[in-house]
């Protein structure tokens, strides 16, 4: 495959994975993803910024033969994971004259998980630049987006900013840039909400950072290419927000029947006050959707049925999967039944140890509604109604 090329002797040297159906054994994919390399041709020197998926290492190298490429110099490794970082014993087979750039951290860790040589590795300093003649590279150190040793890559001349992960989505593409269209906005969010969510904070002071920067072209390394950052950078300014939405988001799995009317009934008296809500079956539904939703959340309520004492494992799976998350949501509760017993309310609040939510009083009944338990959940639901007038929404 012939390298496509960006602007100024700066090529696209990835591939396409439209095939992948899961990342990292966690993340379903719902149209795969890409794993972003680039080649820069400098009049002294050529760089490689990030490699390749190690599956892909052959057709990757394969690749930089087609293209006729005869040196590379120096190999930049902004973050260590092996969806970027895999190819680079492949590439210094390939280049044994080659230079891998990176970070302290970074340097650590393709050591131990490439078995990379130390002597091939040379480690660089925040704000530090190396010049390729007549284009130079400054590195920017970006640690908690999303890893300790990730970094990004600054082509000063072109103004092109390369970002590894961050601002990244897993969705293929045939032409280089990004469309800024609503499925890419959809999976750019997807991939914001199960990778970078938990970094928010870092996020927004990197997002800081890019402002003041203000490169011509935003390059991840999964997705395509932004020739008009504004609007991803606009985006993540938009998810990274301390203020959440007008949005209740109820997880929930229900055995026989009474969890999932309490569950109906909630919903219908919330929208009928102009509450958005969205009900999220746990068994059923995509775990990525549930991630999507908690960016945006004002509230959580969990509806769960009872199993063996406990709330059921696929609840207590989505209450972990949400406090690992660490999403802006200000409240939470539980709905739920039972049927000889158990800690079901106490079991799930203790899971929220991250978010730390303010809890408001949940309503578990045993067996199916009675007269009474309607009232508890109108009782929850006005709590609600009050608790989002008492806080700034978007």
């Amino acid at each position: 495959m012939l390298f496509k090329e960006i602007k100024n002797n700066v090529f696209y040297a990835g591939l396409n994975d439209a095939d992948r159906v899961i990342f990292d054994e966690l993340i379903p994919l719902e149209h795969g993803t890409t794993y972003n390399s680039y080649l820069i041709k400098g009049s002294d020197k050529t760089a490689v910024i990030d490699t390749m998926y190690p599956p892909f290492s052959d057709l990757y190298i394969k690749n930089f033969e087609a293209n006729g490429i005869e040196k590379v110099d120096y190999i930049i490794a902004n973050h260590g994971e092996q969806d970027h970082s895999g190819s680079i014993p492949n590439l210094l087979d390939k280049f044994p004259n080659a230079i891998v750039i990176t970070n302290e951290k970074c340097k650590q860790n393709i050591m131990e998980m490439l078995l990379i040589p130390e002597d091939k590795i040379r480690t660089i300093q925040d704000k530090e630049e190396i010049s390729l003649g007549d284009k130079t590279l400054q590195f920017i150190l970006a640690p908690g987006v999303h890893w300790p040793d990730t970094m990004f890559t600054c082509l000063k001349e072109d103004s092109m900013l390369f970002t590894c992960d961050f601002l990244g989505a897993h969705l293929p593409f045939e032409d280089l840039y990004s469309k800024n269209d609503e499925l890419l906005y959809s999976m750019a969010k997807r991939y914001y909400a199960e990778i970078m969510m938990p970094f928010r904070l870092m996020c927004k002071k990197y997002l800081k950072m890019i402002d003041e920067i203000k490169p011509s072209y935003i390059l991840p390394s999964h997705g395509p290419l932004y020739k008009e950052p504004e609007f991803i950078l606009n985006a993540y300014k938009d998810w990274t927000d301390d203020k959440p939405k007008n949005l209740v988001l109820i997880p929930y799995v229900s055995m026989y029947g009474s969890t999932e009317e309490m569950v109906q009934y909630v919903k219908k008296a919330l929208e009928k006050e102009g509450i958005n809500v969205y009900t999220h079956d746990i068994v059923r539904d995509d775990l990525g959707d549930l991630a999507v939703q908690l960016v945006d959340a004002a509230t959580i309520i969990v509806g769960a049925s009872m199993v063996l004492a406990g709330p059921h494992p696929m609840a207590i799976n989505a209450c972990i999967l949400a406090n690992a998350l660490k999403p802006k949501t200000k409240f939470a509760s539980v709905i739920g039944s039972y049927g000889w017993g158990g800690k079901l309310a106490e079991t799930i609040a203790g899971l929220f140890t991250a978010i730390k939510p303010e809890f408001i009083e949940p309503v578990i009944v045993k067996g199916r509604l009675k007269e009474n338990d309607y009232k508890l959940l109108d009782s929850l639901v006005n709590s609600i109604i009050e608790k989002h007038k008492s806080i700034d929404l978007i």
